[in-house]
C-alpha cells in the first residue's frame, strides 16, 4: 500500500517521525516574536534573534547532505535533535527566565542546527533510497508531512495547549513532540544505510568541502539551487509588502492571515499531487510549465484582483488558493538535481538545503530593496520575472535521461 502511494516501505515510519518532530519544532512560530517583545525584549532584538536562528539554519542546512555520506544519516539526524533539545532547554532556563539577551542568542543559534540536520538528512536518506520512477512522488509526500507538521499541527496544537499550560510549559513540550519524532524516524525506522567509506580526517574534510566545490564542478547542481531559491521568494518577500497592498484595497490585516492560511493548505496538499504528476509527465514539464511559469502569472494576479475587484476576498482567495498550488509544482527539482549529480547526491542535496535556507534572506532582501523606488507593483513584476527565469533555467538543466537519449541520437547519426 505505502509503496503504491509513492513512500518507501523501509522508510515509512520516518515520514510519521518528520511530520511530529516538526510539529513540535514548528509550536511557538506564530507567537514567540510578540511574547518576548510583552516580555521585556525590544522588537530589535527580537528580530536579532531570528536573524541568527536563520544564519544556523542556512549552515546546517548547508551541510546535512554531506553529513549525511561521512556519518550516515542517522548520526545526522540524532545529532539535529541534540542540537534542539540543548538549544530550546538552554533558551528556556538560562536566556527567557532571567531576561538574559547574550544567552537567548546563543541558544537560539544552536537550536538552528536541529531541524535542517534532522529533516533534511531524511530527504537525502529518501533520495538515495527511492527508485527514479517514484522519486517525485516521495519528496512530495517528505514536504507534506513536513509542512502539515510545521504549519498545520504546530500552530494548532499551540492555540490550545497555551490555554491550558501557558506559554513556557508549551515551549517545553516542543521537546516532547521533538523526541517522540526521532523515536520514530530513529528506532522504528530499522532502514539501513552504508555511508562513504572513509579511513581518514583528510577524506572527512574533502567530503565535507563538496557541499562547496560540486557547484563548480556540475553546473547543473548550480543551476537547480539557483531556481529553488527563486522557488520560496515569494513565500518569504509577499508577507513583507502585500498585507499593506491587501490593506489599501478592503482587506484588512486579520483577513489577509485567513487568506494565507488558505494559500498554503492548497500548497500542503499539493505538494504530493505535483511530486505524482511530475512522475507521471516529467520532473522538467511538472517545474517548467506549472511551478515557473504557473507562479509567475498568478502573482501578477495576487497583486492586481484586489485592484480590479476592489478587495473582492471569494475572488483573490482563489487566486491565492491556486498560486499556492503552482508554489508546491516546485517539488521535482529536489528529484532534479540530486539525478544529475551522479554519485554526488549527499553534496548535491547540500546547495538545495542551502537554496532554501538563503531563501529566506534574498526574498526580504529584494523587497526592501526595491519596494522603495518601484512600489510594491515593482517588486511584484521583479517576482514574476524571477518565476519566468527559473523556467528557462530548468528548461537547459540535462537529466539523465536525456543525456542517453542524446547519446543514442548522435551514435545513430554517425
Amino acid at each position: 500500500m505505502l509503496d503504491k502511494i509513492g513512500i518507501p516501505k523501509s522508510l515509512s515510519w520516518g515520514f510519521l517521525g518528520i511530520l511530529i518532530f516538526m510539529m513540535g519544532d514548528g509550536l511557538e512560530a506564530g507567537w514567540i516574536s510578540p511574547f518576548l517583545v510583552e516580555n521585556g525584549l525590544t522588537i530589535q532584538q527580537s528580530a536579532t534573534i531570528f536573524t541568527v536562528y536563520g544564519i544556523s539554519i542556512t549552515i546546517a542546512s548547508w551541510f546535512s547532505g554531506v553529513c549525511l555520506e561521512i556519518y550516515g544519516p542517522k548520526k545526522s539526524m540524532f545529532a539535529g535533535v541534540l542540537f534542539y533539545v540543548i538549544g530550546t532547554a538552554a533558551f528556556i532556563v538560562f536566556g527567557f527566565q532571567t531576561m538574559n539577551y547574550p544567552v537567548m542568542l546563543l541558544s537560539y543559534f544552536i537550536k538552528g542546527f536541529g531541524y535542517p540536520l534532522f529533516t533534511y538528512s531524511f530527504l537525502t536518506w529518501v533520495i538515495y533510497r527511492t527508485p527514479s520512477n517514484k522519486l517525485s512522488t516521495a519528496i512530495g509526500w517528505f514536504w507534506f508531512a513536513f509542512c502539515t507538521g510545521m504549519m498545520v499541527l504546530g500552530a494548532w496544537y499551540s492555540s490550545v495547549a497555551i490555554k491550558y499550560l501557558g506559554y513556557v510549559n508549551t515551549l517545553w513540550t516542543s521537546i516532547f513532540f521533538v523526541c517522540l519524532g526521532a523515536f520514530f524516524a530513529l528506532v522504528l525506522n530499522k532502514d539501513k544505510f552504508k555511508k562513504k567509506p572513509i579511513t581518514n580526517k583528510k577524506e572527512q574534510v574533502q567530503e565535507l568541502v563538496k557541499g562547496i566545490t560540486i557547484l563548480k564542478e556540475n553546473p547543473r547542481v548550480a543551476a537547480g539551487g539557483v531556481v529553488r531559491v527563486i522557488n520560496t521568494i515569494g513565500t518569504y518577500g509577499f508577507p513583507v509588502f502585500l498585507p499593506m497592498h491587501m490593506a489599501q484595497h478592503g482587506i484588512g490585516t486579520t483577513v489577509w492571515l485567513q487568506l494565507w492560511g488558505t494559500i498554503f493548505m492548497g500548497n500542503i496538499f499539493f505538494n504530493i499531487v505535483w511530486g505524482i504528476v511530475g512522475d507521471k509527465i516529467g520532473w522538467k514539464k511538472t517545474v517548467i510549465w506549472f511551478g515557473g511559469i504557473g507562479c509567475a502569472v498568478f502573482s501578477l494576479l495576487l497583486f492586481y484582483v484586489p485592484v480590479i475587484t476592489n478587495g473582492n476576498l471569494a475572488i483573490t482567495s482563489v487566486v491565492g488558493f491556486i498560486w499556492g498550488i503552482c508554489l508546491a509544482a516546485f517539488v521535482p527539482i529536489s528529484a532534479i538535481v540530486p539525478s544529475v549529480a551522479g554519485e554526488d547526491k549527499g553534496p548535491a542535496m547540500s546547495v538545495l538545503n542551502l537554496a532554501a535556507g538563503l531563501s529566506t534572506f534574498v526574498a526580504p532582501a529584494l523587497a526592501g530593496i526595491f519596494i522603495g523606488p518601484l512600489g510594491a507593483e515593482g517588486v511584484v513584476w521583479i517576482f514574476a520575472v524571477l518565476y519566468i527565469i527559473s523556467a528557462i533555467i530548468t528548461k537547459f538543466i540535462r537529466v539523465p535521461e536525456q543525456e542517453e537519449l542524446r547519446n543514442e541520437k548522435v551514435s545513430v547519426v554517425s
